[in-house]
């Protein structure tokens, strides 16, 4: 059985391994694929795994022999689905390997637009506390969490995950989910409107998948309703922000900064505006990427093929 893998560099850049995949067949990793690649490596494919390279009709057209699609990440949107499902191949997603990762992420962007941790560091590496005639200083602001809102938007797993942080903190938490679990909410856990979070927020954490009705949600609009000085998380989708529309309030000032783990085309173009927005932290999508949730992401793959070879295919996101 021929084994695919179109991208698998940043799950395992060499410090994981293949083997649990390669007890079913023959496996062939590729650590990148374009998409003038992907039809002639996937040619006589049964299994395919893939992170961020698509999966067109015209794939599954060409390739009547593919049994099954593995998706090396919770999202799924590079697969064409209604493709799959007419061929009545199952695509399977890994949807809870990098929840604690994740929300361990948003706390360290949200903690490092409180204090700037590294531009301190830097400030101090470069002689400027040798210089001073005080015994301390700060370039910024530095802002205590203790009493402060936390508006979490999508209050699954990792919403769930990173309201706890910010709860011992010492926040309090307004979430806003389609399918609200009330028995979640205490004495620092509401459920509320988007209207109502974006006017008490006092940092806002978008922690929902990406759908055609909240695309571009983080806009003028919505930021006008927010209040002065807001902190802006994005560790979920990049789409969810009108990129342009927060720079434009990061350098107004009503955003009183942003950290953003996803952009809106990765890599981004040097020409994206939050590249160059005052008070913006931008990574390179690292959140998911520790070593425990990528082990687990591996463990899972691996365990979504071997129950679909058996009959009973788990995670599937077309049954």
């Amino acid at each position: 059985m021929k084994i695919v893998v179109l991208d698998g560099y940043t799950l395992n850049p060499g410090d994981l391994n293949w083997s649990g995949i390669e007890q079913f067949g023959e496996v062939v990793v590729h650590d990148r694929t374009s998409a003038e690649q992907t039809m002639e490596r996937i040619a006589g494919a049964e299994i395919i795994f893939t992170n961020k390279t698509p999966l067109t009709r015209e794939h599954f057209a060409a390739n009547p022999q593919l049994r099954f699609v593995g998706v090396l990440a919770t999202g799924y949107n590079v697969v064409d689905i209604a493709a799959a499902r007419e061929r009545k191949i199952p695509v399977c997603n890994i949807p809870t390997y990098g929840t604690m990762a994740v929300a361990q992420f948003a706390a360290a962007l949200m903690l490092e637009l409180c204090h700037r941790v590294g531009r301190h560091a830097d400030s101090v590496k470069a002689g400027d506390w040798s210089r001073g005639n005080d015994f301390c200083y700060w370039l910024n602001p530095l802002i205590e969490l203790d009493g402060k809102t936390l508006g979490i938007v999508g209050f699954g797993r990792i919403g769930q995950a990173f309201g706890r942080i910010a709860q011992a903190f010492g926040m309090k938490i307004i979430a806003v989910d389609e399918y609200p679990n009330k028995a979640l909410e205490s004495a620092t856990l509401r459920y509320g409107t988007l209207d109502e979070l974006y006017a008490e927020a006092d940092v806002i954490s978008l922690h929902c998948p990406l759908f055609d009705n909240n695309k571009g949600m983080i806009n003028k609009s919505a930021i006008a309703r927010m209040k002065p000085g807001v902190l802006i998380l994005n560790t979920s989708r990049g789409p969810l922000i009108n990129e342009a529309d927060l720079a434009e309030a990061l350098a107004a000032g009503k955003v009183g900064g942003a950290g953003v783990d996803v952009l809106s085309s990765e890599p981004p173009a040097l020409t994206n505006p939050l590249l160059s927005a005052p008070n913006c932290i931008v990574t390179p999508h690292i959140a998911w990427a520790t070593k425990e949730a990528r082990s687990r992401l591996m463990d899972i793959a691996t365990d979504n093929l071997a129950a679909f070879l058996k009959g009973s295919p788990k995670n599937v996101v077309n049954p």
